[in-house]
């Protein structure tokens, strides 16, 4: 067993979909971490290609130079949704309730997940998921930070720390036959001293994870 009952859980158990029905147009992490998160999909993405962004929102963080023959969207508010001016299509679904994708097996180039796999609860099937929607040789990047939505995310998480968080993303690979061994990138925040903040220096201090594998 991947996970067990009690680590799956939430402190907050009402359905998700209540929590996700107002919109939120917001960005969860700081500049920093998304120019990273940028940087690493203009070098993993392959331009042209096919793209799911898995439980997105507003904004997909892809590089805005680099065009995509189809970018789809997935996740828990529409008007977030139809904000996001990379998708070409969307659709929303609760992974909780239903993990199960309604998209074709070998369709996409890569699939991306931003913030966000610390709410799964059944995350050895949406991960199944993923790597069936993968072609052969596309590439699942899953990134996160140290914030989340305390009473949403999984108690394994809560527990956790940044570095378990990144052995339990890898394990989640792991779990499912037919991925690469997951690979980790890894880049503490940078820490703002009180001369840095005085003079207008602070830079992003969120640090940065991603994991990422390919279907094999």
């Amino acid at each position: 067993m991947l996970l067990t009952p009690e680590q799956r859980t939430k402190l907050d158990e009402t359905n998700d979909t209540l929590f996700y029905q107002q919109p939120r147009f917001v960005t969860h992490v700081d500049d920093g971490f998304l120019a990273q998160l940028t940087a690493l999909y203009r070098d993993l993405l392959p331009t042209g290609g096919r793209i799911l962004d898995l439980m997105s929102s507003w904004v997909s963080h892809l590089p805005p130079e680099v065009e995509y023959s189809w970018v789809e969207g997935h996740g828990m508010n529409a008007a977030e949704l139809a904000q996001n001016p990379r998708l070409h299509h969307f659709f929303v679904q609760n992974l909780n309730a239903e993990p199960h994708l309604p998209l074709s097996d070998n369709d996409f180039d890569a699939v991306v997940n931003t913030v966000s796999v610390q709410y799964l609860q059944r995350p050895e099937i949406v991960f199944a998921e993923i790597q069936r929607v993968l072609k052969p040789g596309g590439v699942a990047i899953v990134s996160f930070s140290n914030r989340m939505f305390y009473q949403k995310a999984v108690q394994v998480w809560r527990d956790g720390s940044d570095a378990s968080h990144v052995e339990l993303v890898k394990g989640y690979f792991r779990f499912v036959p037919g991925f690469t061994e997951p690979e980790a990138l890894v880049r503490q925040g940078h820490r703002v001293g009180w001369w840095e903040s005085l003079l207008g220096q602070a830079q992003g201090c969120d640090p940065f994870f991603a994991v990422m594998a390919r279907k094999a």
